[in-house]
């Protein structure tokens, strides 16, 4: 399921809601939102939460507004501001430039109220209960880092930047708009998030709560495993190993590839190891319920 979460929920919100909608507990998403951030959230339903953590690791595309001239404790709009500075003299080739150092393959300094754990405590709750936290950068890689538009905001001494934003999972956007702010000596922080892409699912495709309430529309899970990976198209006998786990010729790719049996039932998730491809995850196994 693609759902277009709101603003003001959390993912694990939406993820109670399909559960009520669904009839059933066995569900999770694909990569966390902030409450303040809407749009693309894959939401996985049964056995389709077995794909999930395929998902988990795709590219992401998001649209942003940054504005420039505050800093706040949370590098969004949620947080106190901290410090305020005229931002009136930053041209829009200053920000062209600076975000250009910000694309490629960078160090990232995670935001303090991320979800990452700090001595097995969640850095946004120990910032929360007044505790210093330091976060370690990590490898991030930012494909595109697309201004838009600058706004003059305040009587301008503010500015409002929209961007576009394509990045490898594990992104903070909040702490890109601190990092570009940093850089022009203004400050900056995230107003507005919105993710358009996860991996090959859209926000084309995606439908709101009140949408799904009326109708459950789903992406079945065979067609999410074709848009996702690689497909191998098996043969009768080759669908009767893989269900019982068993090895088959191999595929002769590297990647991990979706095998469909000739009704175009997804069966498994295989990869080539010594010369065979091997079943990493079974869905259609032998003698299981669908």
């Amino acid at each position: 399921m693609i759902v277009d979460k709101p603003r003001g929920w959390t993912s694990h919100d939406v993820v109670g809601k399909v559960r009520r909608l669904a009839g059933t507990r066995k569900v999770g998403h694909a990569g966390t939102l902030d409450p303040m951030a809407t749009g693309v959230l894959v939401v996985g339903i049964n056995k389709a939460t077995r794909l999930l953590s395929h998902i988990v690791g795709t590219e992401k595309t998001y649209t942003a507004t940054i504005r420039l001239g505050q800093r706040t404790v949370t590098d969004d709009a949620e947080g106190e501001v901290l410090e305020e500075r005229i931002a009136a003299a930053v041209t829009e080739q200053q920000i062209r430039d600076a975000a250009a150092k910000l694309t490629g393959h960078i160090l990232q300094v995670p935001s303090s109220v991320s979800a990452i754990k700090v001595a097995g405590e969640r850095s946004y709750a120990r910032v929360r209960a007044g505790k210093e936290v330091t976060l370690e950068a990590r490898p991030v890689t930012i494909h595109s880092f697309d201004i838009h538009a600058v706004r003059r905001e305040r009587g301008g001494k503010l500015q409002d930047v929209d961007v576009t934003v394509r990045c490898s999972s594990g992104t903070y956007i909040r702490a890109l708009a601190r990092d570009l702010g940093a850089d022009l000596g203004v400050g900056g922080h995230l107003t507005a998030l919105r993710r358009t892409q996860v991996g090959p699912y859209r926000i084309e495709q995606a439908h709101t709560l009140e949408e799904l309430a009326g109708s459950l529309t789903v992406l079945p899970l065979a067609d999410a495993a074709r848009s996702l990976l690689p497909v191998r198209e098996l043969s009768d006998g080759e669908t009767v190993e893989l269900s019982f786990g068993r090895r088959i010729p191999a595929t002769g790719s590297a990647e991990l590839t979706a095998a469909f049996a000739p009704d175009g039932e997804l069966v498994a998730l295989v990869k080539d190891v010594g010369g065979q491809a091997k079943p990493e995850l079974v869905f259609a196994a032998h003698g299981e319920d669908a």
